[in-house]
């Protein structure tokens, strides 16, 4: 296979920031299962993989195509698998991690409403006042903003999270993978 602009990608290839380009293994695509219920995000190669296996049909192509020497196919940016693989329904709630927190509160503070790359993970309800390790107890923040409120209560400092912490949807690993959806990808999420 061999770049949009006609040049052979490297196998394995990564950002070459020296010319500002991207290799076509970096990009992500996403994967519906045949029931169209997102599972997975992957590689282009990888999905231009199941694409010519037949395991997979390309729903949505992004503007460039992938070219090899005998054929072109167009470059995939979300795909479908042809047969239906049973994906267990607590997958997402096994483990909790500071990313999964993150993209289940759209990489934004809790507290303050606003958007940070320095974000920490917080807990509500502080372990020491018996508050547990919960996706319903934690909650992203801000450094400023979990500095104020420490060691206490919500009531004590009069900080309340914007929303109610819950378990994510199953949705949530798209995100994880991903920070920035993008605008192909929104129809198939919204569900």
């Amino acid at each position: 296979m061999v770049e949009a602009d006609g040049e052979p990608a490297p196998a394995g290839a990564l950002p070459d920031s020296r010319h500002g380009r991207r290799a076509v293994t970096v990009s992500r695509v996403l994967v519906l299962n045949a029931s169209f219920e997102p599972i997975n995000v992957c590689t282009v190669r990888r999905a231009a993989v199941l694409v010519l296996k037949e395991r997979a049909e390309i729903l949505e192509g992004a503007d460039q195509a992938l070219h090899a020497e005998t054929f072109s196919l167009p470059r995939p940016a979300v795909i479908r698998l042809k047969s239906y693989v049973r994906i267990p329904r607590d997958a997402h709630a096994r483990r909790i991690t500071r990313r999964a927190v993150f993209a289940r509160d759209r990489w934004t503070c809790q507290y303050c409403g606003t958007e940070r790359n320095k974000l920490t993970v917080d807990h509500v309800i502080p372990r020491s006042k018996g508050g547990g390790s919960s996706w319903d107890n934690i909650v992203a923040s801000c450094a400023p903003c979990n500095r104020r409120k420490g060691d206490r209560l919500p009531a004590q400092v009069d900080m309340h999270p914007r929303q109610r912490p819950r378990a994510p949807s199953p949705t949530i690993f798209v995100h994880v993978a991903t920070p920035t959806i993008p605008p192909k990808w929104e129809q198939y999420l919204a569900a």
